[in-house]
């Protein structure tokens, strides 16, 4: 009798501490690690923190009734690069720590293989050794520094894989790059690849301007800056609209140059 008034009492206990829970959520990526958690006792002294973890929804077979426990995704036979969410559901009062969270994230490790333009002036480039599905980030040298001109969705996974971005050229010789940036925040640049264009030569006439800057040649890329060197205004056009700015000292690049203008 008193053994099974025992037993209600931890019952009543557990299930008051499971009604109380809270959950921790991971979400990310495999990328063929598996995560390691340090598990507290529960605020009760009853038992350990953790009594659950679950793996896309899927309850996980590893025993976290322990002080550190790992969750191991090889139990679930994911593809790497495959979407994971992760609960782990704790009692009240107390919270388990996840040691390497990182491990969820993307990381960039390509290699470039090849890199070249066509004769079209569409950049290609090939790479390997991808882990983690991120974006490229394409860059052109401009103006003395890069700028980013546009984006290509990365494969991720392992092997040998192609990608092409269709270039806006500037006149003369042009200058390209791609680039990745995962959690660390530390961009992974391949090298550059280079082409001389045939694009006709963009200019403007005079140095000061009133209404607009008409461009001579064609379309460019710009950016307007102002006295203090502050971007005002950027885009892709045969005219800039200054209607709107006040009267003063501003610097313009465009095509491959940088001029020093006055707005009247």
């Amino acid at each position: 009798m008193k053994n099974r008034k025992l037993l209600s009492l931890l019952f009543l206990l557990l299930t008051v501490s499971f009604s109380n829970a809270g959950v921790i959520v991971l979400e990310g990526n495999y990328m063929g690690k598996n995560l390691f958690v340090k598990n507290p006792y529960g605020s009760a002294g009853v038992g350990f923190c953790t009594f659950e973890v679950t793996v896309n929804g899927r309850l996980s077979p590893d025993e976290v009734n322990q002080a550190a426990y790992e969750i191991d995704f090889r139990n679930f036979n994911l593809e790497f690069g495959a979407k994971i969410v992760v609960n782990i559901k704790h009692k009240e009062g107390c919270i388990p720590e996840v040691l390497n969270p990182e491990v969820l994230k993307p990381k960039s490790t390509f290699s470039t293989k090849e890199i070249s333009f066509t004769k079209d002036g569409i950049l290609e480039w090939k790479t390997e050794n991808e882990t983690g599905k991120l974006d490229y980030i394409v860059e052109q040298f401009r103006w003395n520094k890069w700028i980013k001109v546009g984006e290509v969705e990365g494969k991720g996974t392992p092997g040998t894989h192609d990608y092409s971005f269709k270039v806006t050229p500037h006149s003369g010789q042009n200058k390209v790059r791609v680039k990745q940036i995962d959690y660390t925040a530390e961009p992974r640049y391949s090298k550059a690849a280079e082409f001389s264009s045939n694009a006709p030569e963009i200019t403007i006439e005079g140095d000061r301007f009133k209404g607009s800057i008409d461009f001579q040649g064609g379309k460019t890329l710009y950016e307007l800056y102002d006295r203090f060197g502050t971007i005002v205004k950027r885009g892709y056009g045969d005219k800039v609209d200054i209607s709107g700015f006040e009267k003063g000292t501003y610097y313009i690049s465009y095509d491959n140059k940088t001029n020093t203008i006055k707005i009247r």
